[in-house]
Order: structure tokens, then C-alpha cells, then sequence
């Protein structure tokens, strides 16, 4: 967990809570049309339990955060411009929240949707 100190006690913030504000600002980037699990038996579990984070994985480097996004990309666009675009909008939405510095943003594309149904 992400602590900080002041006056008036400690601050923690839960991975998940980074996870969350990532999952929100992937979902609005440009070219996404969802997110994947990393492996099927994570996926398999999210699914069931309906997990708000799935295909975000929050890790603590000491004052630094790591974050690995695992995309579903739209058929028609280009991809480096979508992972690109998706790295800057989760930085900037994370360190923004949270005033802590995003050491690393890795974006996996898992899949590609073709046509027009969601």
C-alpha cells in the first residue's frame, strides 16, 4: 500500500483503489473496448465475482507505482497510438488522483474485436 504521513495521521491507499481510477481512465481511452483477464484462471474468478479491476495489475515500488493494463483493442485502429494513448491517460489520471509518481505503465493488447456489436 501507498502510505504517506502528516500532521493529522496516515494515508494508505489500497492497489485497488489505483486499480480502479486505471480501469476507469483505460475504459475512456480511444480505440478500447474493454478489458481482458492475464490468465484464465484470474479471468474465470473475475467473471464469477464481477471484479471492477479485472486486466489491471497494481504493484508498490517503494514511493513508485507499477501498473500492467491488459487492453482489448477495436478492429481499424492503429495500436501503438492506442497503447500509447492509454499509458499517458492512466499516468496522468493516477498521479493527478493521488499526487504519487507512476514509475511504469506496461500495456499488454490482449485481443482484437472486429465489427460493430460491444
Amino acid at each position: 500500500m501507498s502510505k504517506e504521513e502528516t500532521t493529522l495521521g496516515a494515508i494508505h491507499v489500497s492497489p485497488n483503489a489505483v486499480a480502479t481510477i486505471a480501469y476507469h481512465a483505460t475504459l475512456r481511452s480511444y480505440g478500447v473496448v474493454g478489458l481482458a483477464s492475464k490468465n484464465l484462471a484470474s479471468g474465470l474468478a473475475q467473471t464469477i465475482t464481477r471484479d471492477p479491476n479485472r486486466g489491471i495489475s497494481v504493484r508498490y515500488n517503494d514511493d513508485k507505482i507499477d501498473i500492467a493494463i491488459f487492453i482489448i483493442v477495436q478492429h481499424g485502429t492503429r495500436i501503438a497510438s492506442v497503447a500509447t494513448s492509454v499509458a499517458n491517460t492512466v499516468q496522468f489520471n493516477v498521479e493527478k488522483a493521488l499526487g504519487v509518481r507512476v514509475n511504469s505503465i506496461d500495456v499488454h493488447v490482449a485481443g482484437l474485436r472486429v465489427g460493430d456489436e460491444n
